[in-house]
């Protein structure tokens, strides 16, 4: 479904296969320092050889590479260090000299643009409203990453700055394809293929889910195994395992929105009657609600929310043995009520003498969180491509 998988898939270990190439080698050593790095760590050289179990060589040809492309930066020195020994020189993810054009399309009318650093932090920001009839078209994306660039030229940075554009979309993704998205229609779009046809730098795109998971992971409170549901227009999850996002045979993992829970309930953009979607979603919601003839028939509405999601997630939880579950959404709807009915049925479901208590929490990221997470997609992406991303120079738009 996303560029993802493959830049997460090495965090925690460096070791290859007996006919990986040198090439391959060395992405997966780079990748496997940047994400010890990302977002906000500093390390020796020499902690990263003890950490990684890399050799002093190895370490130097990653590092002095991704210093010279602005990926790190040595940000001083070491405050304790055993014995007499040298102090290292620490490294970090340099937040300055890099920039990222993020685009969402996750949203219902309209598509929202930033640039930001490599830590996410935005810089500019931009938006296109959408026409209700006519929706969204490539074309429509392109002109709002055009002016997001053109932003970024004309307050003073060079092009060769923007190191890629990170897509967050919804529906099935893979290799930068849209295989399917009911939101906006669409099939197989090339949309990757498009973008860097038109701006010759790296193009991730990511399922909006993903991103918003990925976030929460590095921005948030979330570790590298976390079970995460997005409740907006639509619902969907994700689930990150050892810091591996998951996405399935056919790339559709955590598309729970789309599984049918009443056969006889409400037609769905899908093409089935009675997906999660139907009930759980924020509009499904919202409706139900305003037809509340008062606030404790509003209250349960939300209650009855909470229960639906915990029957869903109840048997994945179990699967896994998943100990942490966030749940994002607007607070009307994703608040106190929802997550202790959530909560309480998830405990009656799952606790065991031999899984702890799974606990569902509210994320407590921003309204921002599914455009930071694909600036995540493209720094990782970067720091695995290599100097191949590094040094590609867009041409002037």
């Amino acid at each position: 479904m996303s560029v993802s998988v493959n830049t997460t898939a090495h965090l925690h270990t460096h070791a290859t296969s007996s006919k990986a190439s040198p090439a391959d080698v060395r992405r997966n050593n780079r990748s496997l320092i940047f994400n010890l790095l990302y977002p906000s760590h500093a390390y020796s050289r020499a902690q990263l050889g003890r950490t990684t179990g890399l050799s002093r060589v190895a370490i130097s040809d990653v590092t002095n590479d991704m210093l010279s492309e602005g990926l790190i930066y040595e940000s001083g020195y070491e405050t304790h260090v055993a014995g007499k020994g040298k102090r290292g020189m620490l490294l970090g993810v340099d937040g300055e000299r890099l920039r990222i054009i993020t685009i969402d399309l996750s949203q219902e009318h309209l598509i929202s643009g930033e640039v930001t650093n490599l830590l996410g932090t935005p810089l500019q920001h931009a938006e296109i409203a959408l026409d209700s009839q006519k929706g969204v078209d490539c074309e429509i994306i392109a002109s709002l990453i055009e002016r997001l660039w053109k932003e970024e030229l004309r307050i003073g940075n060079d092009s060769g700055r923007v190191i890629g554009i990170g897509i967050a979309a919804t529906g099935v993704v893979h290799d930068g394809v849209i295989l399917t998205s009911t939101e906006w229609d669409w099939h197989d779009v090339d949309l990757r293929g498009m973008l860097e046809r038109r701006f010759a730098v790296p193009v991730c795109v990511t399922n909006d889910v993903i991103c918003a998971m990925m976030t929460e992971r590095f921005f948030g409170k979330g570790s590298g195994n976390l079970l995460f549901v997005k409740i907006d227009r639509g619902i969907g999850a994700a689930t990150l395992v050892n810091d591996i996002p998951i996405v399935g045979e056919n790339y559709a993992s955590g598309e729970i929105g789309h599984i049918v829970v009443d056969p006889d309930g409400a037609q769905c953009p899908c093409g089935k009657r009675g997906c999660l979607e139907t009930i759980l979603s924020a509009p499904a919601l919202r409706e139900r609600m305003a037809r509340a003839a008062n606030e404790n028939e509003r209250r349960q509405v939300i209650a009855d929310a909470g229960e639906h999601l915990a029957q869903a997630i109840a048997m994945p939880v179990g699967l896994l043995d998943m100990g942490d579950v966030c749940v994002w959404g607007p607070p009307d709807i994703v608040n106190d009520v929802f997550i202790d009915t959530a909560q309480h049925y998830l405990n009656r479901s799952t606790a065991s003498n031999f899984h702890k208590r799974t606990t569902i929490r509210r994320c407590q990221c921003g309204q921002d969180i599914t455009l930071r997470g694909a600036t995540v997609a493209v720094a990782q992406a970067a720091a695995t491509g290599g100097e191949t991303i590094a040094s590609r120079e867009s041409d002037d738009i």
